[in-house]
């Protein structure tokens, strides 16, 4: 989005998903703080943040400055609110985040309003959750649903997802060829290991996959245990909503064929995650390249891209929120990979390709894939799949949205002559004048807009590592060079590149 700096960015400046323009005038227009901010406030909390600008107007798309006379006394009206836990659930903002600018000789407030934590979802208003909740959808705020909001107040509240037990399910419920094959990659991994000798159930309740509640002495099967290791129709009735779904396609769709291969639960195997990996892990790399390298006096035939694209499927299998209405579904096409799990990231995209900081949804499904030397634990996974794939010269890139579900999507597309300078997550210029104007950016912002044309310019910003700023003027000059047009309005449109 546009930080609003100087009159000329007004030419510049168009409500998207991530700015909102508010006139604030109040009925003596002195300035006063509209009801639809705080709307607008809870969209952004829960989504990916974005910058509120009082005192300006709008006409036929044509940004001015309007200005608030009382700046002191709107900003103390805004932080007397955000403090009263009756109007707004939580309080995101410092005064850092409320600056006045001075524009045209008048004076415009710009709040920076930062993206909530898991911790911190749902932001509501009214205090009631229900009905009073807001993400921001195509540059609207929109209503949460009851549904969603129970699903943020669960994220909020349970760190691991899949530890609880599911009464009623039992040993009954699990395909015991697929422990067992486990329980030998397990033995193959770790053959000095006390876990290898105990009973079935034993070995479950050791891994996570049985569990006694000590404070009611309720047990069973956990949810991490039926997932892993249950037989289809037992997951199906303890997670309706569950569905894997591996597909091979054609880069250009074939009314005929709508995919080459394809891996669901049918019937005719378990269904269950630790089946699903072995099956679609062998399909993934079955066509990558093997380089010819000898480690000791055998060929090495496991490369890092086999690491990176398994990692990859394990990440997609952990993160997953299986109570969610999007399906785990992995795609594989002559130009890349995709893979998506239903449920939104735990962590911000940039801060999970960079590693360091680990949220998993499913922690018990997790350690199970670890406990097979599948996976990483310390927020090293995605930057190891970065590191790997961009070797390659490919490009990958790692967002969520919230449409038609809530979903977190994983792309790694191999390296192509119009994306081979389009790396996403590239390295930050060390000086940023020059790429403001630089002929190279422009035609890595075009590469990435043919691909994908409803890209942000924050997630532009993202992928290239340039400012906001510095892609917001690339945008104008492409749009006045004729070279890229907008299509449809501001808030829904699409970017068309001309040429």
């Amino acid at each position: 989005m546009l930080e609003l700096q100087t009159l000329e960015d007004l030419a510049l400046l168009t409500e998207t998903v991530e700015l909102e323009c508010k006139r604030a005038q109040g009925r003596d227009g002195k300035g006063e703080l509209p009801r639809d901010f705080w709307p607008t406030y809870s969209a952004f909390a829960n989504t990916h943040g974005g910058i509120i600008l009082l005192g300006m107007r709008e006409k036929a798309g044509q940004f001015s400055v309007a200005g608030i006379a009382s700046p002191d006394t709107v900003r103390q009206d805004l932080f007397s609110t955000l403090n009263n836990p009756l109007k707004v659930s939580v309080n995101l903002l410092a005064d850092a985040d409320v600056q006045a600018l001075l524009l045209d000789g008048k004076t415009v407030l710009q709040v920076r309003v930062p993206a909530a934590s898991r911790k911190q979802k749902p932001v509501y208003l009214n205090g009631n959750p229900l009905g009073n909740t807001y993400r921001r959808l195509n540059e609207g705020d929109v209503r949460v649903s009851d549904e969603v909001v129970r699903r943020m107040l669960a994220e909020q509240l349970e760190d691991s997802r899949d530890s609880q037990i599911l009464p009623g399910f039992g040993l009954a419920d699990l395909d015991l060829q697929s422990l067992h094959a486990y329980r030998q990659m397990f033995a193959a991994h770790k053959p000095d290991h006390p876990w290898i000798t105990p009973d079935d159930q034993s070995f479950l309740r050791l891994l996570g996959g049985w569990r006694e509640d000590r404070k009611t002495g309720e047990q069973g099967v956990t949810l991490a245990g039926l997932l892993m290791f249950g037989q289809w129709p037992a997951i199906a009735e303890a997670a309706p909503l569950y569905f894997l779904d591996y597909q091979e396609q054609k880069d250009q769709p074939d009314t005929d064929a709508r995919w080459l291969d394809r891996v669901v639960p049918d019937g005719t195997w378990s269904g269950n995650l630790f089946d699903f990996f072995r099956k679609v892990s062998r399909k993934l790399v079955a066509d990558l390249k093997v380089p010819f390298v000898l480690k000791g006096n055998f060929r090495q035939d496991d490369t890092s891209l086999h690491q990176a694209l398994r990692e990859a499927l394990v990440n997609t299998l952990v993160h997953a929120d299986y109570s969610d209405r999007a399906s785990v579904r992995i795609i594989k096409r002559p130009s890349g990979f995709e893979f998506r799990n239903p449920g939104l990231l735990r962590v911000p995209a940039e801060v999970a390709l960079h590693g360091g900081e680990s949220d998993c949804r499913n922690r018990t499904l997790q350690q199970m894939f670890l406990m097979i030397n599948l996976g990483e634990r310390a927020g090293s996974g995605l930057p190891k799949i970065r590191e790997a794939w961009l070797a390659t010269g490919g490009r990958l890139m790692l967002n969520d949205n919230f449409e038609p579900y809530d979903q977190t999507l994983l792309c790694m597309d191999w390296a192509v002559e119009q994306l081979q300078s389009a790396q996403v997550v590239a390295p930050k210029t060390s000086v940023e004048t020059s790429v403001e104007t630089s002929v190279e950016t422009a035609e890595r912002i075009l590469a990435l807009l043919r691909v994908q044309p409803k890209l942000s310019a924050k997630v532009l910003a993202q992928q290239l590592g340039l400012s906001l700023r510095a892609v917001e003027l690339q945008l104008a000059k492409l749009k006045s060079l004729g070279r890229l047009q907008r299509v449809g309005p501001n808030k829904g449109g699409y970017w068309q590149v001309l040429g």
